[in-house]
């Protein structure tokens, strides 16, 4: 069976995302810690938190939507589960650039960082 990963894009944030695999995966807490160095902002407090407000600015929005994703994406590596091809909606490009390898996490956390403030 073939299989696909989407990435979401700006719009799908929500107070309390990814707080669950945060808790129950090791991985999970390594993306955010590593995410968090590399940006130098506390991301999971942002995605659990919020408030609202704050999760809401694009300059977070991009950044906590980004890491959640990658979080996820860590567990379904770590599951066995993979995918023949990657795609995003808008922000979601760059999840499946750093997916397919095409781009590192950390080039990814800070492209993703300064395209949020630029925007």
């Amino acid at each position: 069976m073939k299989r696909a990963f989407l990435f979401p894009g700006q719009g799908a944030q929500v107070v309390g995302m990814g707080k669950d695999i945060y808790e129950k995966y090791e991985e999970a807490r390594s993306i955010y810690e590593k995410a968090s160095q590399i940006a130098k902002m506390d991301i999971a407090k942002i995605c659990f938190e919020g408030p609202e407000e704050e999760l809401r600015k694009t300059e977070n929005t991009q950044l906590a939507i980004l890491t959640t994703s990658l979080a996820i994406l860590e567990i379904l590596k770590k599951e066995g589960v993979t995918a023949q091809i990657a795609t995003g909606l808008s922000l979601g490009e760059y999840g499946a650039l750093i997916s397919a390898d095409m781009i590192s996490f950390e080039d990814g956390i800070k492209l993703i960082q300064k395209r949020g403030y630029y925007m």
